[in-house]
């Protein structure tokens, strides 16, 4: 059976944030207090993509040209791409046109795994919520993740539509294939970054809904796949299903700086003949940043019980990082 942890955050890198502008004292502490809607970790407001380049097209949270692996619009109107421009309007949406879908980017974030974690963060009087993942955890490493482009790859023929490719886990080599549209980010196929012995290369039918835009508090989306192909050499067939919802929102703190965010919590169940596999995933969606951190919890197999909201057991933790 195909062995793989749930592609989500990374289904959207964040968007280019230039360094912060230096004071001697702080501007702000969330992202609230900035227009662009994210505080650094100094203490200064991040400044909003500009049009005329401004922007720091090569810094490792978002490179101009492209995306990895959440969204990348085939299907949007021209300038609808979340990219350079994109100010965050604060009102609690993230439409399509704040969210970078695009092929091309690269983000660095730190990464750590099978670790303990206080995932649940803390309830404000206002109905919103605090996290802070800066925190260093046992085993941080910084991994770039890219987004790239699907064309000339190995399997490049097998999903015409797709938008780019992306490492689905920082534990295994295996590529998510992404198809972005004007209202969602959908994951079409799973395969190896070459076709050398054992190959993988599964097709989702339908394809399985990763994100869904707009999103606010209260939105949900759902999915089932067959998925079919060859794994690890093998004949594969078994299905997928997909259940999120924008459950939370508040401020989040990771290791680049805070941000206002949306919380969308997935189940993934995937069934294969008589065994049932169970994943959660927290990701955290910022307006025209796209996803700054996810949280996978542990796969637990039926009947056991299905990981909560809070769950603590994390079995990889991605936070953007500097």
């Amino acid at each position: 059976m195909l062995q793989r942890t749930i592609i989500l955050s990374l289904a959207v890198l964040p968007l280019a944030l230039a360094g912060a502008c230096s004071s001697a004292s702080p501007q702000c502490h969330v992202g609230a207090d900035c227009a662009s809607g994210a505080c650094g970790s100094n203490g200064q407001c991040l400044p909003a993509t500009e049009a005329d380049g401004g922007a720091d097209a090569g810094h490792p949270a978002y490179e101009a040209g492209a995306e990895a692996s959440v969204e990348a619009a085939t299907e949007a109107a021209p300038g609808d791409d979340g990219g350079a421009g994109c100010v965050p309007d604060h009102d609690g949406v993230v439409t399509r046109a704040e969210l970078p879908m695009l092929a091309g980017l690269h983000a660095s974030f730190l990464i750590a795994e099978n670790v303990t974690m206080t995932t649940g963060g803390v309830a404000q009087p206002d109905g919103s919520v605090d996290w802070d993942f800066s925190a260093a955890l046992s085993g941080d490493h910084t991994v770039v993740i890219t987004t790239d482009d699907p064309s000339g790859q190995w399997f490049a023929s097998k999903y015409p539509g797709a938008t780019y490719t992306s490492k689905l886990s920082d534990t295994q080599t295996l590529l998510g294939v992404y198809q972005a549209t004007a209202s969602a980010l959908d994951l079409v196929g799973v395969v190896t970054p070459t076709n050398g012995a054992p190959v993988t290369e599964v097709s989702y039918s339908p394809s399985a809904e990763i994100l869904a835009v707009p999103m606010q508090m209260g939105s949900t989306w759902t999915s089932t796949s067959q998925v079919t192909g060859t794994a690890d050499g093998i004949a594969a067939i078994y299905s997928e299903k997909y259940v999120s919802s924008v459950d939370a929102h508040g401020s989040l703190k990771v290791p680049y700086g805070t941000f206002d965010v949306l919380r969308v919590q997935t189940t993934l169940t995937r069934t294969d003949g008589a065994i049932i596999e169970t994943t959660q995933t927290m990701t955290f969606v910022a307006e025209c940043f796209g996803p700054v951190a996810r949280l996978t919890s542990k796969t637990t197999t039926y009947p056991q019980a299905v990981p909560g909201d809070a769950f603590t057991q994390v079995a990889e933790a991605w936070r953007l990082s500097p």
